[in-house]
């Protein structure tokens, strides 16, 4: 069995760290606390994907390939304050692979659980500040980007005669 799929997301995937670069000076002058709070989000991402499988009775087992694509926000908040200090967005291309297997339990009817994982790779990424002037704190970091999505969902087939058992 062969197929092709687009598939399109909105997201509102967050992760977040604290710098260990940048920091500044406590009372105790040997201790220093964080200076920026590090914030990523990934808006959004898309698959279009080659998909190959064998199916067996009402079972299908799939393996799919094929290019990724995210949007992406940066954002570096100061720890004492939070405060915007400097922000960065991109849209970033890549490849994914997976694996899924979809079950159909009644006419028209499949459960499915798949398993993607999307190589974004490395980008050098440019922070600009917020505040004035800019160019005074502007600094470029190579962000790495990898995902690994798990779905699972339920798929209703419109119209049309089943053709097979699956």
């Amino acid at each position: 069995m062969f197929g092709l799929e687009g598939q399109g997301n909105w997201a509102d995937f967050r992760g977040s760290n604290t710098s260990l670069f940048f920091t500044t000076p406590t009372i105790t002058p040997l201790l220093t606390t964080p200076a920026f709070t590090n914030q990523s989000r990934m808006d959004a991402f898309g698959l279009l994907t080659g998909q190959v499988g064998y199916a067996w009775n009402n079972v299908l087992l799939y393996f799919k390939g094929g290019a990724a694509v995210t949007g992406n926000t940066y954002d570096r908040f100061v720890v004492p304050t939070g405060a915007l200090f400097s922000s960065a967005s991109d849209t970033r291309w890549g490849g994914t692979a997976g694996v899924g297997v979809e079950w159909g339990f009644a006419p028209n009817w499949s459960l499915a659980f798949e398993y993607d994982h999307l190589f974004m790779g490395n980008r050098n990424i440019t922070f600009t500040t917020t505040t004035t002037p800019a160019v005074l704190f502007t600094t470029t970091d190579r962000i790495r980007q990898d995902i690994d999505l798990a779905t699972v969902r339920i798929n209703y087939r419109w119209g049309g005669p089943v053709i097979g058992k699956y």
